[in-house]
């Protein structure tokens, strides 16, 4: 199937939006695999998490430097939303990341510091939604100022998309440097049904 057949039968379905128990879920999976992400790395000496794999972003730790890029360019988008979430306080009213390479730093604990602080943001945003919520429309630009206007719970299926996708990887970039960082399904969070 084509990306265009695809989005063509997408948008046949006018209620195809995730639910709050998908978006817990989400949220869930992602704090544990970035948890083990980090953990992972921690096992690197410095110049093997930054030497250059010829990755999209260069280097296992340029990859994780993206996903704190991308991810605080996406909260402080969500601070947009109508309901005013307040798991997104902290980041109102700071700058929107200029770009998805920003720097965070070259040092593993501060930017594990800052993947931290973002995971407990989005868990406590995931809490606080409500099916309501998901409908709405959120009215955001991209960083190069061209104006969106999405529903809410696709953009954060796109949000956790995006995560799982340069998770993958970022994985790639363990094993390739002798590291396994073990299971990586989310299937694993999913319990038998009843």
């Amino acid at each position: 199937m084509t990306l265009a057949l695809l989005a063509d039968d997408l948008e046949c379905k006018e209620n195809s939006l995730p639910d709050c128990a998908d978006i817990m879920l989400l949220a869930a999976y992602n704090a544990g695999m970035n948890r083990k992400l980090y953990d992972a790395a921690a096992g690197l000496p410095s110049d093997a998490l930054h030497a250059d794999r010829k990755a999209f972003f260069g280097s296992l730790f340029g990859t994780m430097n993206h996903l704190v890029a991308g991810d605080t360019i996406w909260l402080t988008r969500f601070t947009l939303h109508p309901t005013a979430f307040r798991a997104l306080d902290p980041l109102r009213g700071t700058p929107i990341p200029a770009n998805l390479t920003q720097s965070w730093g070259d040092d593993l604990a501060a930017l594990e510091a800052h993947r931290m602080r973002l995971d407990g943001i989005i868990t406590a945003l995931a809490a606080e939604l409500r099916d309501d919520d998901l409908a709405q429309v959120l009215v955001y630009r991209n960083t190069r100022g061209q104006a969106f206007r999405k529903p809410f719970g696709s953009l954060l299926l796109h949000f956790f998309n995006h995560q799982a996708h340069h998770r993958g990887q970022a994985s790639t970039l363990l094993t390739q440097a002798g590291v396994d960082i073990g299971v990586t399904d989310l299937l694993a969070l999913i319990g038998d049904a009843d």
